[in-house]
């Protein structure tokens, strides 16, 4: 059974590969920017850093399998082998052969699968963005050649993130990342991007001024020699020139032809308004990592003057761009800011909450779906049995909390100690601008009690303002009187009483309730609203 269509910009939670596949129509799609895991990076997935800025124990996991020869990669060996065309079966069983059913060949299995979906779904004009770094990058471009032919690769750019540390190591700093391009055909959309010039070159090159401004003077003789229709005399010079005799002349009469001294060669004024930058090459050094303001305590974000080249160099307005492994959603974000439409995929219901919060955040006026996570009490039930950590990451986003020591994942899949708190809100209140926090804990079995009894007692024992148990449960009458019996927290700044400690249900959740507490500041590092061109809201073509 074919997709249908999808009506509207659209996150998805799950596995990009069944997404793909369940969803996204052949040749549906005009541009692909896709930054999966490195493996030199542990901390693909960390979301959060603490306030001492390192990172937090909130460590999503999720592609640590990603890294290991499992039953799942020996599995999407054997489709890649049995189901592709020849010479991708071939490639995959040859790359088996030479490397070996180790980390490095889970890795490239797990990439190659989806990249064959990712070709699908391309139109014959999109192009795909590829970021990686040299762990795997030579690999990488042996499985993108076969599967979009050696003669779709367009550039192998190089991006320098940082400058190097001053680290005394055994290697030289690496400071770079590889960001392959290629397109589905021979004809794709491409505009050549530029960026600002060097002070020093203006200053160097555009030496001359008149009333109209800076100029350069530039040569007018033709590099072919052999122009007997451009071989003529002027200004007393004979030469093949650049232009026709009488383009020449009226050019000369507007004062963009000039001649030095009689008898010098004439040369033509460029003016430096009339220059539309310094061409980008495949070096890109003048783009740094997200930081300052842009910056959200993502550890792998890149930045949004990254995406927003990319974006701008291989589409147009209105269409659709997809990243498949979208993080903390800068690859969305640019296609929103600059009118395309977007489609993004990830693994982790933090990743989804971070992007809506930082979507409605940068475009109040935002209109998008999420497909994926649970719309209803019985689909948060069905979460919590297949997978209690996802449960509680999405139940903490629906009160944006950011994950406490709680959703610690070990390489295991084990939590660490969270001594009773699953997430965390911060606010400010005090006349000193004091950090304030509410403690969240995630409930998906059975609740009593002592439950409340026991986050009264992390409540006190933390020196927090409030607590909050979300639970799939409803609340017995005897929870609802112990949460009563423990008070209120009385906010100094809006000189009102909040229940100290409170229980919501998810269905609450579900139904619009919210924590009855003091604005909420700092919990996900909030997103600079930024203004984008007008654009209409087009179907998706899916």
């Amino acid at each position: 059974m074919s997709p249908k269509p999808i009506s509207k910009n659209t996150l998805f939670y799950g596995d990009n590969l069944a997404v793909l596949r369940e969803h996204i129509t052949d040749e549906s799609v005009d541009l692909i920017y896709l930054d999966p895991p490195f493996n030199s990076n542990r901390s693909y997935n960390v979301l959060f850093k603490d306030e001492t800025g390192t990172e937090s124990e909130a460590q999503i996991t999720a592609f640590d399998d990603t890294w290991h020869w499992t039953a799942a990669a020996e599995e999407a060996y054997y489709e890649l082998v049995t189901e592709s065309p020849d010479h991708i079966s071939k490639m995959i069983a040859a790359m088996r052969d030479f490397i070996g059913t180790n980390q490095m060949m889970a890795y490239l299995v797990m990439m190659a699968i989806r990249l064959v979906e990712l070709h699908r779904v391309l139109k014959p004009t999109g192009s795909l963005y590829l970021h990686c770094d040299p762990t795997s990058s030579h690999y990488l471009k042996v499985v993108l050649d076969t599967i979009f032919g050696p003669q779709n690769y367009r550039n192998e750019i190089i991006w320098k993130r940082s400058n190097p540390k001053s680290h005394i190591s055994v290697n030289f700093p690496t400071s770079t990342d590889t960001i392959f391009r290629y397109t589905k055909s021979e004809q794709y959309i491409y505009k050549q991007p530029y960026g600002e010039h060097n002070p020093e070159y203006v200053d160097k090159a555009y030496r001359y001024s008149d009333e109209k401004g800076r100029y350069r003077l530039l040569p007018l003789l033709n590099p072919n020699d052999d122009r007997p229709n451009l071989t003529y005399e002027f200004l007393g010079v004979t030469r093949v020139w650049r232009w026709t005799k009488e383009r020449m002349q009226k050019a000369y009469e507007d004062g963009i032809v000039v001649q030095l001294k009689p008898g010098a060669v004439p040369q033509y004024k460029k003016y430096l308004h009339e220059s539309k930058g310094r061409t980008v090459t495949n070096l890109w050094d003048d783009i740094g990592q997200a930081a300052g303001n842009e910056a959200l305590g993502y550890p792998t974000q890149k930045p949004l003057a990254l995406l927003e080249r990319i974006i701008e160099a291989s589409s147009n307005p209105g269409n659709i761009v997809l990243d498949p492994f979208c993080g903390c959603g800068t690859t969305v974000a640019a296609a929103e800011k600059l009118g395309r439409q977007w489609i993004g995929i990830d693994i982790t219901h933090l990743s989804i909450a971070l992007q809506r919060y930082r979507l409605n955040e940068m475009f109040p006026e935002v209109a998008f779906e999420v497909i994926g996570e649970p719309q209803s009490a019985n689909a948060a039930r069905y979460l919590a049995e297949q997978d209690r950590f996802q449960f509680e990451w999405w139940a903490l986003s629906l009160v944006q909390a950011r994950p406490g020591k709680a959703t610690a994942g070990s390489k295991k899949g084990k939590k660490g100690a969270d001594k009773g708190i699953d997430g965390v809100i911060t606010f400010i209140d005090g006349p000193k601008g004091k950090p304030m926090r509410a403690l969240v804990q995630v409930k998906s079995g059975h609740v009593s009690s002592r439950d409340i009894r026991d986050l009264v007692g992390t409540v006190e024992r933390e020196k927090a303002a409030l607590g909050v148990l979300i639970t799939l449960e409803s609340p017995s009458k005897p929870m609802t009187q112990e949460a009563v019996s423990a008070g209120f927290y009385h906010s100094p700044n809006w000189n009102k009483n909040y229940p100290k400690i409170q229980i919501l249900t998810i269905e609450d959740l579900l139904d619009g309730a919210e924590i009855q507490m003091p604005p909420a500041w700092g919990t996900f590092k909030q997103a600079q609203k930024v203004d984008k061109p007008q654009a209409s809201q087009q179907k998706l073509d899916l």
